[in-house]
Parts: structure tokens; C-alpha cells; sequence
């Protein structure tokens, strides 16, 4: 019998189903954010809506003399309503660094005025840096936050409740359960969830988020919890960000992970491209584990100690909701002395072209 290639069917079959389906052009690649305000809403539109965004770029790290170019990302999102108080969100990227992956699937019901419940493979409702999709990230590369320490989706199912305060403030609370597996398999039993719970508090330009998730990647619960401050006004975004990551039973010394980072922006006009801007970060975690046991049963330091400071510049052409991003990222790496550096994870320069739709 000849044997069926299941990853390159389920692309054929989700490629096909987006040029098939009828669709409106708008919006960014991480929609869900967006999408999730019109939940429940008495207008709305059976025609599903298809967005995307494509990374490009060239690397070249000054440690080892070493380049390359590749596409970071080609994601491709379809969502839409089948009744006012019941949508859904379907993501996959057909390219993370030459891989295909299905990243978000799930169904959501408005069950009451600000309530909504959740269910499906979506990314745990923790941290703030993590939810930024390829579309819309500030540098080239993501934060240690983002990448290293809090960077779990699962499939399971969460609630969300938003509460208006008044004009200008806004509080919303969400929490969940998920299975502590691996999203590449949802067939093995458990006896054990993960959960992660966040909170936001909007007042004017200033928001507020917190959270606590509970893991169980292997046999040792990590627990965690976060804060975090934007502030947007005028051509200015400041954020800062600080986790904490506890091992149960000491079987791994506590991780910390701090991010800080500034973006102004200003119009220009220079043939196509409208919006210039000037980004710098500095971030840094301390020695990591991502909670998988090693041969002996322990746990081991799966990156470690480092800081990291950036500098880097945007150019963009943004028409509506289509936007094309020109970035170039300088990145000055600090470890410890000793410290054994994985290649591509030292000094470098990044130079990238986004566009999202």
C-alpha cells in the first residue's frame, strides 16, 4: 500500500481551502488579539478572513565568521464567526526556519456580556512579550522572555472575563488548563495539567499585566509568574518585563529573565515607505531549563547566563492593513566567563524584510 504523506496532504488540503474560500483582506498576522474584541458582537459576517506574514532575512554572527539567509517565518491564519457569539482561529506556519507547523486551532463562545469561553491549541495565557506574533515584533529576534523562558502553547480550553471600568480603564482576566504535552502529540494520557492564569489592567496609555502558569513538562512541576508595564504616548513605546521561574523540589536553581525596551517612531516620506523608527533592548535571563530531565534523571542548564544588549532601525511602508517592515538589528551578546557560547547565539547583525497582510 502506498504510504500517505500526512503533513504535505494537510498542507495541499489547507492550501487549497484558502484559495477556495471567499475572503476580506485585513488585519494582522496575530489577529486573535483583534479578533477576540469582535467575539459576541450582534455584526458580524459569516466570510472568513485570511491574513499572513512573511520573515526574510540575512544573519551574520561576528564570533564565528558565519551567515546565512532564511525564512524565519511564513504564517498563514483563517478566522471568522458561524454565528455572532461563536468564532474560531486557525494558524500555521508553512516555514519556521524550513518547517511547517500548526501553531493555533480553536473554537470560542461568548457565553455572557465580557465572558468567553476557549477551547483548542492556543498559546497559555502568560507573559506579555510572548504574545507578540512575527508580524508585529519590535527587534528581529525575540527577547529571552519570549523565546526561552515563556514560550508554551497547549491544547486545553480557558475562560476570559472583561470588565469596563470606565472610559479610559479596562480590566481583563483569563485562566486555563492544558495538557503539559508536547502540541505535536494529542494522543497521550495524563494525569497532571498544566494551568496559567493573566491579568490585564488598562488605564489611558499605561497597561498593566501579571500572571502565574504551572507546568509539568516531564516530571517536575515549574512554576512561574510575571509582571509587566507599557506605556504608549505619542511617537514613544516603553515596556518592562520580569519573570520568574521556580523548579520544584530544587531541582534546578531558580531563572530569572528581565526584558526593557524603547521604540520611537516618526512619519517620513521617501517613495514608498511612510514610517521610520529606532528601537533599543536590553535583556538578559539567568542560567535556564527548560524542565526535560537529562539520562540521569536530572534536571541540566538548557541555555545559559547571558545578557543582551540591541540597537536597531525600521523602515516601513503601512497602507491600511498591509505593511512591509525593512529592519536592521545589531545584537552585543554578555556571558560568563567559561561560558560555552552555541553558535549563532553570540554578536551579531540581522537584517530582515516583514510584510504582514
Amino acid at each position: 500500500m502506498k504510504r500517505i504523506d500526512i503533513p504535505k496532504l494537510m498542507l495541499s488540503g489547507f492550501l487549497i481551502m484558502l484559495m477556495c474560500a471567499p475572503s476580506e483582506i485585513k488585519g494582522a498576522e496575530n489577529n486573535a488579539a483583534n479578533h477576540s474584541k469582535n467575539a459576541g458582537t450582534k455584526s458580524f459576517s459569516y466570510v472568513p478572513e485570511i491574513h499572513g506574514a512573511l520573515r526574510t532575512r540575512f544573519e551574520h554572527d561576528f564570533d564565528n565568521g558565519g551567515s546565512r539567509f532564511q525564512v524565519r517565518n511564513a504564517r498563514v491564519s483563517l478566522n471568522g464567526y458561524i454565528a455572532p457569539s461563536i468564532d474560531y482561529f486557525i494558524q500555521t506556519d508553512l516555514c519556521d526556519r524550513g518547517k511547517m507547523k500548526i501553531l493555533d486551532a480553536w473554537g470560542r463562545i461568548a457565553v455572557a456580556k465580557g465572558l468567553k469561553f476557549q477551547a483548542g491549541q492556543f498559546r497559555l495565557p502568560f507573559g506579555t512579550d510572548a504574545f507578540r506574533g512575527p508580524g508585529n515584533y519590535v527587534f528581529s529576534n525575540r527577547s529571552f522572555i519570549g523565546k526561552d523562558l515563556c514560550n508554551v502553547r497547549g491544547v486545553g480550553a480557558k475562560l476570559s472575563y472583561t470588565i469596563p471600568i470606565s472610559g479610559y480603564q479596562q480590566l481583563s482576566i483569563e485562566g486555563g488548563a492544558f495538557n503539559p504535552t508536547s502540541i505535536s502529540d494529542h494522543e497521550v494520557w495524563i494525569k497532571e495539567l498544566s494551568y496559567a492564569a493573566k491579568g490585564i489592567y488598562t488605564i489611558g496609555n499605561v497597561k498593566l499585566v501579571t500572571g502565574v502558569q504551572s507546568i509539568s513538562p516531564d516530571s517536575i512541576r515549574v512554576n512561574l509568574w510575571n509582571a509587566s508595564c507599557t506605556w504608549a504616548t505619542g511617537r514613544w513605546t516603553l515596556e518592562g518585563e520580569y519573570m520568574n521561574k521556580h523548579y520544584t523540589h530544587n531541582a534546578h536553581k531558580t531563572a530569572h529573565g528581565w526584558l526593557l525596551w524603547a521604540d520611537y517612531a516618526m512619519p517620513i516620506k521617501a517613495g514608498m515607505l511612510n514610517r521610520a523608527s529606532f528601537q533599543a533592548r536590553w535583556d538578559g535571563m539567568t542560567a535556564h531549563s527548560d524542565g526535560k530531565r537529562d539520562d540521569t534523571g536530572a534536571l541540566w542548564s538548557t541555555r545559559p547566563a547571558r545578557q543582551r544588549v540591541t540597537a536597531g532601525a525600521t523602515v516601513t511602508y503601512a497602507h491600511k492593513a498591509l505593511h512591509c517592515d525593512l529592519r536592521l538589528d545589531y545584537e552585543k551578546y554578555f556571558y560568563r566567563s567559561g561560558a560555552i557560547v552555541p553558535p549563532g547565539e553570540g554578536d551579531k547583525i540581522c537584517a530582515e524584510m516583514v510584510i504582514r497582510f
